[in-house]
């Protein structure tokens, strides 16, 4: 009998993305830059008159967007610019007041944005990227080109089909050694080499596969620059898998706009793309607290309130209460409004649990049901995307879980604002923040109002979505908080955002772990997860070590399809909240990192790759990570409690048993069910404070010295900066401090050649 493979269920979505033409063998289409002639030069940009192999004219722009940013743009219309900006602007090119353009007869051109230079070849047409000493960061492949003289690479250039243009492209020369990350949350190993992401947002079905929910065109490399595509378009990224010496970008838009971001390190790059951007929405304090979910269960107000009051009885610090699907009646799950049967108070129990030092999160998505008294009257007013008959496009947005749905259209300003009329009585109640779901579901086949297609809208409208969301949020409340699933291009704007729909495992825990950071190198800093996993009940242990990741993450959620209230878990309740209450004693540590992350980009939740960039080691360990700059966190992945770390150069402090590790190695690591794989950098200063319930900010605060030398720790919080400076002085730690907070002490943690006490003056 002949083999036959195992019958694999394929996986269906609800909102595929656009295929583009395949051609044929034989068939021509393919065309590459050849030539150039110099159009046209101001200041510190050139337009060049380009000719390709299949005789077109196409125009190519390439200039200065600020400083250590240099920009290219290649379209058959110099005017032409990414679709998705019918709906929204995904990136604001900046200015370099040094910046300028050098074109002489018969040398290449030269682009000059101070820690990069672009050199332009005009024929043959090559394009190549240096830093200020002329030193080659990356350059255009010059075409993989077989025996049969046929290209097996990408060029700088465009395809067309039946003689329509259907993608823009350009390729990369890679370095053998190289390592790429980012691309948004992306679930698989930190460094992409080999993988070939797609920018199209998918419900992922868990977070452990390449597919989605939130993805960003940036990639990082560790030769020290980044690349940034401007586009809504399903981009596709050949990261070194079809042929391993090069990165093959397609775009099927009508511009292909891409930028090259200088480093040298990670940090630089995300600072420079949130100048094209934007920087990073700080959260309100409170959110850094632990939230609690109801889970995916039927909830009712008498619930919710024996949930806090059980929540404050036991001791455990709580700051935010989440109500998911079920603080609706089942099946209006769209309607924005309370069940008034299971919540028939909802003002009263609002103002019960904000005495309790409660904030409230509600559920909610932009899909409303068919079956709704809602969708009627907003299928009446046009707020609806619609289909190619003009009809309201009704799509199966969950799975076959739920009835179909129509998809709100915020591009259309009438249904935005109709939209933040069904949110803002809830607010006033006093709901404090949302959970945006769902919004990866725009089918390709769509039309919107403004007249875009779906498959243009599809990533974009995320960010049309959250927006909305925040706004309303910021006009009643003061502060811009969601908590969202789906994000793109510029979502740093929208904090939090969360892991999605993870399954109960270790191996799903520590590919939510590479998402986070790959998240992170993205230039998203307030990032979550559902703490125990989604799908089903977790194993007392896996609760344990998840929760402990969460802890230890920017943000803290636990959430599930069942409870994850930390007494349901008998057994280890105690070991679940013990981690809790470590997080509240390191909030001044962690607030603080917060700030620095909203104000510089660089994520609060560091892949090692971040401080230690020329550590290759660094761009490969993705199953832990740096908490601020002297936390390193390395999750339980295993049942068993033993796991290899590991540990950059330097000097590193086990955090539980205080021995001192060099660095530059991997160490095996085996922890008790208490205790999380925690390091702190040697010599570091950590801000801690007393136990609370709730997030505050307090005007007392405390020190650990891990290694007591000399030091400075900045503390950042709602009344301003506090600055403590440690110098070594024999067996003494004299500690100066200037600021609003009163350091009550210093605790001298007992590492090796510490001093014997500490003087604060």
């Amino acid at each position: 009998m002949p083999y036959r493979p195992p019958l694999v269920a394929h996986e269906y979505f609800v909102a595929d993305p656009p295929e583009l033409p395949v051609r044929e063998r034989g068939e021509g289409g393919l065309s590459a830059l050849t030539s150039a002639e110099l159009v046209a030069a101001d200041g510190a940009e050139v337009m060049l008159k380009a000719v390709t192999s299949a005789e077109e004219t196409l125009v190519v722009q390439v200039g200065v967007a600020g400083e250590g940013v240099i920009r290219v743009r290649l379209s058959e219309d110099a005017t032409a610019r990414p679709r998705s900006e019918r709906a929204v602007g995904l990136v604001s090119p900046g200015t370099y007041a040094r910046a300028r353009a050098e074109v002489a007869p018969g040398a290449p051109i030269v682009i000059d944005a101070g820690p990069l230079r672009a050199e332009i070849s005009l024929s043959p047409w090559h394009l190549r990227f240096t830093d200020a000493a002329g030193a080659t960061l990356v350059e255009q492949d010059r075409g993989h080109v077989d025996i049969s003289g046929r290209l097996r690479t990408l060029p700088f250039g465009r395809s067309s089909s039946a003689g329509t243009p259907v993608a823009y492209h350009e390729s990369f020369a890679a370095a053998p050694d190289e390592a790429f990350s980012g691309f948004g949350e992306s679930f698989t190993r930190l460094d992409k080499r080999g993988q070939r992401p797609v920018m199209w947002n998918f419900d992922a079905f868990g977070a452990e596969s390449q597919r989605a929910y939130k993805n960003v065109p940036l990639y990082l490399s560790s030769r020290g620059y980044g690349v940034l595509v401007d586009s809504g378009a399903p981009t596709e990224f050949d990261v070194c898998q079809s042929t391993h010496s090069v990165v093959q970008i397609v775009v099927p838009d009508d511009v292909l706009d891409y930028y090259v971001i200088a480093g040298p390190t990670p940090a630089d790059v995300l600072d420079r793309y949130d100048l094209l951007t934007c920087r990073p929405s700080l959260p309100p304090k409170w959110a850094f607290g632990t939230w609690i979910s109801s889970g995916f269960c039927v909830d009712s107000q008498e619930r919710v309130l024996a949930r806090a009051r059980t929540i404050r009885e036991r001791g455990i610090p709580c700051d935010v209460l989440h109500l998911d699907t079920y603080w609706q009646a089942d099946g209006h799950w769209s309607e924005l409004k309370w069940d008034a049967t299971n919540f028939p108070d909802p003002d009263g129990m609002l103002a019960e649990l904000d005495g309790m030092g409660f904030k409230v999160c509600l559920w909610m998505n932009p899909y409303i049901s068919h079956l709704s008294p809602t969708f009627r009257e907003a299928a009446e007013a046009g707020y609806f995307l619609k289909n190619q008959a003009g009809q309201v496009y009704v799509a199966d947005c969950w799975h076959g879980s739920f009835p179909a749905c129509g998809i709100v259209d915020f591009t259309n300003p009438a249904a935005t604002e109709w939209f933040k009329g069904l949110l803002r009585p809830l607010l006033r109640q006093g709901v404090a923040a949302f959970k945006t779901d769902f919004a990866e579901g725009v089918p390709s086949d769509a039309v919107a109002h403004n007249g875009m297609s779906g498959a243009d809208l599809h990533n974009v409208y995320t960010l049309l979505f959250n927006d909305v969301v925040a706004g309303v949020t910021r006009e009643v409340n003061g502060h811009e908080l969601v908590w969202a699933r789906s994000s793109y291009l510029g979502g740093q704007r929208h904090s939090a955002q969360w892991g999605g729909d993870t399954y109960t495992s270790y191996a799903a825990m520590g590919s939510t772990i590479r998402g986070g950071l790959a998240h992170g190198l993205s230039g998203v800093p307030f990032w979550s997860h559902d703490a125990g996993g989604f799908t089903g009940r977790p194993t007392d242990d896996l609760y344990v070590r998840w929760t402990q990741f969460g802890a230890l993450s920017p943000l803290l959620r636990l959430h599930g399809t069942t409870t994850r209230e930390p007494w349901e878990f008998p057994e280890v309740e105690a070991e679940a909240v013990a981690a809790l209450k470590l997080r509240y004693r390191l909030m001044p540590y962690l607030y603080s990192a917060a700030v620095e992350a909203a104000r510089t980009g660089a994520p609060m939740m560091r892949a090692l790759c971040v401080d230690f960039p020329d550590d290759p080691v660094a761009w490969q360990a993705d199953l832990q990570y740096l908490l601020g700059r002297d936390l390193l966190v390395a999750p339980m992945t295993a049942p068993e409690g033993t796991r290899s770390v590991y540990l950059p150069r330097g000097l590193w402090v086990d955090y539980w048993t205080h021995e001192v590790l060099e660095g530059a190695r991997y160490v095996t690591v085996s922890k008790p069910l208490d205790q999380i794989p925690l390091f702190v950098r040697h010599g570091a200063l950590i801000p801690v404070q007393e136990q609370r319930e709730t997030v505050d900010v307090p005007a007392e605060i405390a020190l650990v010295a891990f290694g007591g030398g000399d030091g400075t720790v900045e503390i950042h919080d709602a009344d301003g900066v506090t600055i403590a400076a440690a110098t070594r002085d024999g067996a003494e730690l004299r500690v100066a401090v200037t600021g609003p907070k009163r350091v009550t002490g210093v605790e001298i943690a007992p590492v090796a050649g510490a001093p014997a006490r500490a003087v604060i003056s």
